[in-house]
C-alpha cells in the first residue's frame, strides 16, 4: 500500500471491510446508508443543495442583526458612561464603536458580509478600548 487514496486494498484487508460494513448496515436507520465501501450516505442530501441566494440572504439578516445589537449595546454604554464621573474619552470611545458598527450593519445589509464582519470586529475593539480606558 502506498498511502495513496487511488491504491488497492490488500484481499484480507478488503475481506475485513465487508464484515465490518456488514455489521454496520444493520444498524443503519433514519435515511442514513452504508455504500458498498463501508462510507456513509445520507438518501436525504442526495438530491438537495443549499441555495446560494438562500444562503447570501441569511448572511445579510446576520451581519445586520449582529449590527444593529451591537451598536445598540454600544451606544447604551456610551449613555451608561455618559452618566458616570468618569473622562470623557470613555463615552467616546463607545459612541465611535457604535458608529462604526452601525457602518457595518449599513453595509452588511447590503451584502458585504466579509467587510461588515471586519467593521463589527473593529467597533468591539474601539468599545473594548473604551472598558480598558474606565
Amino acid at each position: 500500500m502506498s498511502g495513496r487514496a487511488d491504491s488497492e486494498t490488500h484481499p484480507a484487508i478488503s475481506g475485513a471491510d465487508d464484515v465490518e460494513a456488514a455489521g454496520t448496515e444493520d444498524h443503519a436507520e433514519g435515511g442514513v446508508d452504508v455504500g458498498e465501501d463501508g462510507a456513509l450516505k445520507d438518501d436525504g442530501a442526495e438530491g438537495e443543495a443549499e441555495d446560494p441566494a438562500e444562503v447570501a440572504r441569511r448572511a445579510r439578516w446576520t451581519a445586520a442583526g449582529a449590527g444593529a445589537l451591537l451598536t445598540l449595546a454600544g451606544l447604551s454604554a456610551a449613555l451608561l458612561r455618559l452618566s458616570r464621573s468618569a473622562s470623557a474619552l470613555v463615552p467616546a470611545a463607545y459612541a465611535a464603536g457604535a458608529c462604526v458598527c452601525a457602518v457595518a450593519t449599513f453595509i452588511g445589509s447590503r451584502g458585504r458580509t466579509r467587510r461588515a464582519l471586519w467593521l463589527l470586529i473593529a467597533g468591539v475593539m474601539v468599545m473594548a478600548l473604551g472598558d480598558q480606558l474606565d
